[in-house]
């Protein structure tokens, strides 16, 4: 399939399921919570009794904030903006998490769940204000609430595509439930090696497991596809973000990608990092500073040098209005 607009209308996945499919994958997911694998931590607690392990949620997902986001890539944002939905919580442990007061300082006991309704409700909100697509912002511990909120919103008639936007520390069981809803899947490739992976995200087997999930999501949906007016409607979109003095990890999740998924994968090459979370002068020092020119500059021409030639580059859409301004 072309990377450019198909020669048929497209749709979104989840239109083409048998009836009732989406309805009994829901059911099915919201019963394995009693005995939760929905990550590969297997934490195998009862979340239905509201008892939870590493990322601190019982039966409802919690929903930090949904908004229509100007920030994501060009092809996400369009002229209206991304339909985000933000969870709460996390099932890593990023050091430097730039959202670190929504994924590890906010404390359980205090973030009030929300019932599937609620976040179909989110979403069909975010459709009426014309956003693109319904963007899933921190979903890894929280896909049998998905889908149950994916259920709700598709009989209330959501017609937009779905964006799982996830760290890759997804277990290969909820990618499964999964094929045949996400429209687009939107990976981070954090690290490669074991070593900073357990440094620097608390989990030592992050490697093997993004690289598990990012096949298995290039295998559903394939690379990425636009339409006419260049907005993104079905496929994998990767985001690496680069780190400092940590090139060596850059480079060879990029060879991966070249060689494992192909030249037309679609890659952003981030340079947005910054000392946040638990990163300090004292704590984690060696990346208590920002990207240099040279490094951003080094991991792009080693992108280029592998044939990646779909890198994300900010083009802002000619329709597009700040919020502030569209009238």
């Amino acid at each position: 399939m072309s990377a450019h607009a198909p020669p048929v209308p497209l749709e979104p996945a989840y239109l083409r399921l048998p009836p009732g499919e989406l309805d009994q994958r829901a059911r099915q997911a919201v019963a394995g919570l009693a005995d939760c694998r929905v990550c590969p931590r297997d934490c195998r607690v009862n979340r239905l009794e509201e008892k939870w392990a590493a990322c601190k949620t019982g039966r409802y997902a919690v929903v930090s904030s949904a908004f229509p986001h100007f920030g994501e890539e060009d092809c996400l944002r369009g002229w209206n903006g991304s339909g985000t939905i933000f969870f709460g919580h996390c099932n890593l442990r990023c050091v430097f998490c730039q959202n670190y007061d929504i994924s590890q300082a906010i404390k359980p006991r205090e973030a009030v769940g929300h019932l599937p309704e609620e976040i179909a409700d989110m979403a069909l909100s975010l459709q009426a204000r014309g956003c693109h697509n319904i963007n899933f912002v921190t979903p890894e511990h929280v896909v049998p609430q998905v889908l149950e909120a994916v259920a709700v919103a598709v009989d209330r008639g959501l017609r937009l595509p779905i964006v799982y936007n996830t760290s890759g520390y997804d277990s290969m069981e909820s990618l499964a439930q999964l094929d045949g809803v996400v429209d687009i899947y939107m990976p981070d490739f954090k690290y490669w090696s074991r070593e900073r992976s357990r440094t620097y995200l608390k989990a030592e087997d992050y490697p093997e497991a993004v690289r598990q999930v990012i096949r298995e999501m290039h295998r559903q949906v394939g690379p990425l596809v636009l339409d006419d007016e260049g907005l993104a409607w079905r496929g994998v979109i990767i985001r690496h973000l680069v780190m400092p003095g940590q090139l060596d990890e850059t480079r060879a999740i990029l060879e991966w990608i070249a060689s494992e998924l192909g030249p037309d994968t679609y890659v952003n090459v981030m340079d947005q990092y910054y000392p946040a979370g638990k990163v300090t002068a004292e704590q984690y020092p060696e990346i208590n500073r920002r990207l240099t020119t040279a490094e951003l500059e080094g991991a792009v021409e080693h992108a280029r040098r592998l044939g990646l030639w779909r890198l994300d580059v900010r083009r802002p859409h000619p329709k597009l209005r700040m919020p502030g301004l569209r009238t």
